[in-house]
């Protein structure tokens, strides 16, 4: 039997490759052909998915946390020279303790660290992914960083006329949010970062205040661009200044490795995430994968840390949905990473049992 696995990071508890090596010693215990397929979509774990899948490696530079800290982070480089940044790695929320989130303060300084580190690498292509940020900042923070580094004394004009003139910048995310308004970076997502109602309110005004500036300066106007919102207001920044485009960060990496040509000789995939809900079928990976697996005939389970909307992600078309985490176990505990494994390793039995594999 062949398997593919592709599964998403647990987030919080166990990496892509960490939960797809406990099925896969299972699977392959029990008789099955595994191929195990880092994942991500964009978001935590996206660059050493993505680097694992275009057989790149993994460069580390001193770059500012979203508080302005000094902190080591990395990024990748492909074998054709393109960068792959993972913007989290500079400022991810996880960067921050809970008491020291403040939206209004954090920025991307440090995103634009990496790509001017990339730049003087010679990088002229990106794919950057901008889940997991803890910032606000419409990206200004990054551009500032750029101008600082290339361009030192001069403008954000002088980085686009001569360092990154050129380049070709890919957003990795699943994102379709304007910069601003009620459904805008601020209102929906800086609450989950610490801001509190007048924090929003500050953020949207802000966000606005630098579109009208932005669109003075370069003549257009991409802050109702869907994925403008991504980030923080990061993906508008890229689009405005870079002419960035925005593809699903799940679609994209899908593509890079191939998975259409591998479903043609699977009979199963196993997928999941952290928290599988009726939001999964709203364009994340373990909905992407269902979708091209339907194509092929391909059956697809889908297991979470926790299942919710179990019978909606059934209709949808999964042949299993399945939560590992038993009943009554805390959330505190699940998200230990050696319970987990015990979890994961308990469910994958017990399904195979079900049914009596291998026959």
């Amino acid at each position: 039997m062949q398997i593919i696995l592709a599964i998403d990071s647990f987030k919080g508890c166990l990496t892509s490759e960490e939960v797809e090596a406990v099925l896969a010693q299972v699977l392959t215990f029990r008789g099955a052909t595994v191929h195990s397929l880092p994942m991500s979509d964009g978001g935590e774990g996206m660059l050493e998915a993505f680097i694992s899948a275009l057989h790149g490696q993994i460069i580390q530079t001193k770059v500012h946390d979203p508080l302005m800290r000094p902190i080591l982070a990395s990024y990748g480089i492909a074998p054709d020279g393109t960068a792959v940044i993972e913007t989290a790695k500079a400022c991810g929320l996880t960067l921050m303790k809970a008491e020291e989130r403040n939206p209004l303060i954090a920025t991307t300084y440090g995103v634009g660290e990496l790509v001017a580190h990339a730049i003087q690498q010679g990088c002229r292509k990106f794919i950057i992914g901008l889940g997991g940020s803890g910032t606000s900042d419409a990206g200004k923070g990054m551009l500032q960083a750029l101008t600082d580094i290339l361009a030192p004394n001069g403008t954000i004009n002088d980085v686009l006329t001569s360092q990154t003139a050129g380049c070709q910048f890919t957003l990795a995310s699943d994102v379709r949010n304007p910069l601003y308004g009620k459904e805008g970076a601020a209102f929906t997502f800086a609450p989950q970062k610490g801001a509190t109602p007048q924090m929003v309110n500050e953020l949207d005004r802000r966000a606005r205040q630098f579109a009208d500036s932005s669109a003075r300066l370069m003549g257009k106007d991409t802050s109702t661009q869907p994925g403008a919102g991504a980030a923080g207001g990061l993906g508008y920044a890229f689009m405005q200044y870079f002419n960035a485009t925005a593809q699903s960060g799940a679609d994209l990496l899908l593509d890079l490795i191939k998975f259409d040509e591998l479903l043609k000789h699977a009979d199963l995939v196993i997928t999941g995430e952290g928290h599988a809900d009726r939001q999964t079928l709203m364009g994340k990976l373990p909905e992407r994968i269902l979708q091209r697996a339907r194509k092929h005939q391909v059956p697809v389970w889908l297991t979470a840390g926790q299942a919710s909307d179990r019978q909606e992600l059934l209709n949808a078309g999964f042949a299993r949905v399945d939560s590992i985490t038993p009943e009554g176990m805390s959330i505190e505990e699940a998200i230990q990473p050696e319970t987990a494994r015990r979890n994961i390793q308990k469910w994958i039995n017990e399904t195979l049992n079900l049914f009596q594999y291998p026959k």
